[in-house]
């Protein structure tokens, strides 16, 4: 999937204002942004909802304006709010789903049970819809967009009200999909957590553009250190604790709070324990010790100002 200098305008208004994006074959990419920062407006482009105003856009190897009927052929989509008749059952909801794609017989009765095997859906398989769980409709609604085995899968917020099971369920279905199938997932979501649990890459768009991306260990790192925060018995003892830790091998600078000592430093992980030594030697107490490491939140706040949808 790519695009180049990818645009979309509503009047005066430019939505999307020249993106350049890559998604490799087989990755699973975090796709992150703002309330109006362009986001949806940029996967309707590529799902061919949208026609791009400038610049050009392909997935699975078709451009998107050009042949659309075989981007839609190559892709599935499984969009925020479900579009599911409560009044089938899961089983006729796939394979009315099948049959749209052509796939009949015992093709398509072989495809039901391969879906159904991926997703966890269980007996109420033969329910009607109208008596699933969000959660359920949720997975039901991703064995529908997958029911064709596509080459890339759209994920528009995938767990965005869903209990924390439910979200962990899905966690392990795209997983699966991405890991047995091979297939490329372009994943929107309101929840940082999310994308740093499952993506490969993430990337960042605000104002209609994209003002990061990379590898999430990336984008924390580039941000800032780490930072080991110290709790002494009173600030006279982290001051002398300060001055004691500054002489680590490793640490990059170091402040005094109050009672609290804070340690920055590149790689906090292995500092913990030759500053907890340092401490000790000098005979200098200790009530806790602990790390914290620059999140996806962080990297979002500094890129943004911080206006997300949600938090996890």
């Amino acid at each position: 999937m790519a695009t180049e200098d990818l645009r979309r305008s509503f009047g005066d208004t430019e939505a999307v204002a020249g993106v350049d994006l890559r998604v490799a074959p087989g990755e699973i990419f975090g796709f992150l942004g703002p309330n109006g920062a362009g986001k949806s407006t940029l996967v309707r482009v590529l799902c061919t909802l949208l026609l791009p105003t400038g610049g050009r856009a392909e997935v699975a190897g078709n451009d998107v304006a050009r042949h659309p009927e075989r981007v839609r052929l190559s892709i599935g989509v499984a969009l925020q709010d479900a579009a599911l008749d409560d009044r089938q059952t899961g089983r006729e909801l796939l394979r009315l789903q099948a049959r749209l794609y052509g796939i009949r017989g015992r093709a398509a009765a072989r495809r039901l049970d391969e879906v159904l095997g991926m997703v966890d859906i269980g007996s109420a398989i033969d329910r009607r819809i109208g008596t699933y769980s969000g959660g359920m409709k949720r997975r039901l609604d991703l064995a529908a967009s997958v029911i064709h085995n596509p080459d890339v899968l759209f994920l528009d917020e995938p767990t965005t009200g869903l209990d924390p099971l439910s979200r962990a369920t899905v966690w392990t279905e795209v997983r699966r999909l991405n890991e047995e199938l091979g297939m490329t997932i372009f994943l929107t979501t309101q929840y940082l957590e999310e994308a740093d649990e499952l993506a490969g890459r993430v990337g960042i768009i605000d104002r209609g553009r994209i003002v990061a991306e990379g590898a999430p260990a990336e984008l924390k790192r580039s941000i800032g250190d780490d930072v080991i925060v110290a709790r002494m018995a009173d600030e006279e003892q982290a001051r002398r604790a300060a001055t004691t830790v500054a002489t680590v091998d490793g640490v990059a600078s170091v402040e005094v709070h109050g009672a609290e000592l804070s340690v920055a430093a590149e790689d906090g992980a292995s500092l913990l324990s030759p500053v907890a030594v340092a401490l000790s030697a000098a005979g200098l107490a200790v009530r806790s010790l602990t790390l914290r490491t620059p999140s996806l939140d962080d990297v979002f706040l500094q890129l943004t100002g911080g206006h997300f949808e949600g938090r996890a």
